[in-house]
């Protein structure tokens, strides 16, 4: 058959009344290279326009960028290439006749700046009192040529380059990322970071605070160029930290890690392996909670993550009942319904660990607790099982971006212990024999 001329398509959707002001126009995203890529997040359902401006706002960032309908990501430097505004041609997936870019294409908008009052505003970390490295302050990208600079002033400017840290040495303001020469590892006495006479003439002292936009050197990541030729698990038993190993691992590596579910609310977060088939081999690995013989087969070789089962119990009845970043409520700790999920689930953390080394080909055994209390040599040992090489600089900012979001929200509520003797006695039987296998 031949091709006639193309039909006419849709019109391109418009900017919404409210944003119109605000667009800033249609550019090319390029991938690797792009600039917009502080704190990237996406909505299927519900994304709209001033959801990514607002969460662009809360990180100090100056501009949002939305791509494909679903996609939301900030900066605070316009993408390099314009496109036609034709090229920006999906509607965002929350609000009918806006535009929220296209494949390979971003709607940028303006953000406004929140009020400092605001409640939603990030606000500065302090970090602690360093001594300067070896060459001084030619270390730093940046300096604000201001006398005098506050906290506010000189984390607003490196904010506005993008730095996550802001530096005060005395009254001079440098820009920085966490580097090999200065690591943030040996804090000195914050008294030496004074501002007063005395601390300024100790020069070789240093006040560093975190900014509220992201480290972005580790925040790029994608699909595998070539299919995997080792199909690789990340196996854990739930509520031992695979979501946040998942996390650790993609921004170490720069690749996307999948998944044997579909869980819409890590796709949302950024987890965008979570959309593709977990044979698809375009991940760096898989994440799996399962434990059966031919399940494990499946895989040339898996990081087995394992975490302390009280912990793991917990927090699995915590996501159970209020989902990855809540806390279950009094009344479930009460019911019946926590006997029995202890029962059930603690003789399940014990198969899953023994199936895992007893049938499993190629196995890198990964402690939770490890992970949280030495990262970087733990995380360098993943990476290189999964056969990446990596600069220090992107493990320094992975160490510096660790938590992600996957942390619980609002107050832990006052635990009475929740584990009575007897589950005691059936979970610490069930820890013998997992130590006695792995050993």
């Amino acid at each position: 058959w031949q091709a006639g001329p193309p039909a006419p398509g849709p019109e391109a959707p418009r900017p919404a009344a409210s944003s119109q002001d605000m667009y800033v126009g249609c550019f090319s995203d390029g991938g690797r290279d792009r600039t917009l890529k502080g704190a990237v997040f996406f909505d299927l359902r519900k994304m709209t326009v001033s959801h990514c401006q607002d969460a662009c706002a809360e990180r100090s960032y100056a501009y949002a960028g939305l791509e494909a309908g679903a996609e939301c990501y900030c900066g605070n430097r316009l993408p390099v290439t314009s496109v036609g505004p034709e090229a920006c041609n999906h509607e965002c997936k929350g609000e009918k006749g806006s535009v929220c870019g296209g494949v390979g294409r971003l709607s940028v908008y303006r953000v406004e700046e929140l009020p400092p009052g605001s409640r939603k505003r990030r606000t500065v970390t302090y970090r602690g009192c360093f001594r300067l490295p070896e060459n001084g302050t030619h270390t730093f990208p940046d300096s604000l040529a201001q006398a005098n600079a506050t906290v506010d002033a000189c984390s607003g400017f490196c904010s506005q380059k993008e730095f996550p840290l802001a530096i005060l040495r005395g009254w001079e303001c440098y820009c920085a990322y966490p580097t090999p020469q200065f690591n943030l590892r040996d804090a000195v006495d914050s008294a030496l970071c004074g501002q007063e006479p005395k601390a300024q003439r100790l020069a070789e002292y240093c006040a560093v605070y975190q900014t509220p936009v992201q480290d972005t050197r580790c925040t790029d990541r994608r699909f595998l160029p070539t299919k995997a030729k080792v199909f690789v698990a990340l196996s854990s038993f739930p509520g031992a930290g695979n979501t946040w190993a998942r996390h650790l691992i993609e921004h170490a590596t720069g690749f996307y890690t999948g998944s044997y579910y579909f869980d819409g609310t890590l796709y949302n977060k950024g987890f965008k392996g979570e959309k593709d088939h977990w044979r698809s081999r375009r991940t760096i690995c898989v994440k799996t909670h399962e434990s059966g013989r031919r399940e494990i087969e499946m895989f040339d070789s898996a990081i087995l993550l394992i975490r302390n089962p009280y912990r793991s119990l917990v927090a699995e009845f915590n996501r159970k009942c209020a989902g990855h970043l809540g806390y279950a409520a009094d009344r479930n700790w009460k019911s019946k319904e926590w006997p029995d999920f202890v029962r059930s689930y603690a003789a399940w953390w014990s198969s899953h660990v023994l199936d895992w080394l007893r049938f499993g080909k190629r196995l890198l055994v990964v402690h939770y607790e490890e992970l949280r209390h030495s990262l970087l040599p733990t995380l360098r040992e993943m990476v290189a099982f999964l056969n990446v090489s990596v600069s220090e600089e992107r493990l320094l900012c992975v160490e510096n971006n660790k938590e992600g979001s996957f942390r619980r929200r609002g107050r832990r509520p006052h635990d009475p212990e929740p584990f009575t003797p007897e589950m005691r006695a059936l979970i610490d039987g069930y820890i013998r024999t997992v130590d006695k296998a792995l050993r």
